[in-house]
């Protein structure tokens, strides 16, 4: 037996990086996923993936953005697999520029994407949640944050401000909603190894909007490291999957720091 047999888990921006990670992680352990994402490649690839390996998964396609989606996600999910056990809010993207040349559509954007959007997917699995269990089991939900949302970051005033307050919303749902057996965590990743930090001159865009760091800042970043690295997608990956875990039952409203010692 697998420690999440038979739970259902939602994952958003599972076709890439640390989604697609946690995705296989979470089939690993007898879990079914529901692999949300805006490319269709990526997605149907991650769920033939599961699926080639003995797993069970589903591809949900579409912008999570949009008000609808959410509630696109869970009836699909209710509907193939009959519960939601866990959610992964991790889906973003970054849209730089300094404060004073940032647009409203810029700080808009992340706020829609980072905050808003996880609050909409929270309060649409809020029925299937707010009902204690007789056998004991928990439901989950992670945030992945920043340590950007922790402690600023030059050129990112929308995207650390969306991750600050993922965090508050992190802690105000473990408050409201432990009676009910559910554990509500964040996890505050320094550099991670995805498109977001990738150099920047590979050319990579979600959305139209160029994304990555500049080889030289990239360089320099890593260097203030204690660990002199970024980490890689299984690495989150395995902080995400603690908390989705019964190793983590007694955890709640917590921010777990994944940065290899960059902010302590």
């Amino acid at each position: 037996m697998s420690i999440l047999d038979n739970q259902v888990a939602i994952i958003t921006g599972a076709g890439r990086g640390v989604g697609r990670a946690v995705a296989e992680q979470v089939a690993h352990a007898g879990g079914k996923v529901v692999v949300c994402d805006l490319d269709e490649s990526v997605a149907k690839e991650v769920v033939t993936v599961i699926e080639d390996a003995g797993g069970e998964a589903i591809a949900c396609i579409g912008d999570i953005t949009k008000p609808t989606f959410p509630k696109q996600v869970v009836d699909q999910a209710m509907k193939t697999f009959g519960q939601v056990d866990i959610v992964v809010n991790n889906a973003g993207y970054t849209w730089d520029s300094m404060i004073h040349k940032m647009s409203d559509e810029q700080f808009q954007a992340m706020l829609d994407i980072h905050l808003i959007t996880p609050f909409r997917m929270i309060r649409e699995v809020s029925a299937h949640f707010r009902t204690p269990r007789e056998d004991g089991t928990y439901r989950k939900i992670v945030n992945v944050s920043s340590v950007a949302g922790v402690m600023g970051n030059v050129g990112q005033a929308n995207y650390a401000s969306a991750k600050a307050g993922l965090i508050g919303l992190t802690k105000t749902v473990a408050r409201e909603w432990a009676s009910f057996q559910v554990n509500c965590n964040a996890v505050a990743f320094g550099m991670i190894d995805t498109r977001l930090t990738q150099v920047k001159e590979n050319g990579e865009s979600v959305f139209g909007i160029s994304v990555g760091i500049p080889e030289k800042v990239r360089t320099m970043f890593e260097q203030s490291i204690p660990q002199k690295r970024s980490g890689t997608p299984k690495e989150a990956a395995d902080a995400i999957f603690y908390l989705l875990s019964p190793f983590s039952n007694y955890v709640n409203g917590q921010v777990l720091h994944v940065n290899g010692g960059w902010y302590t």
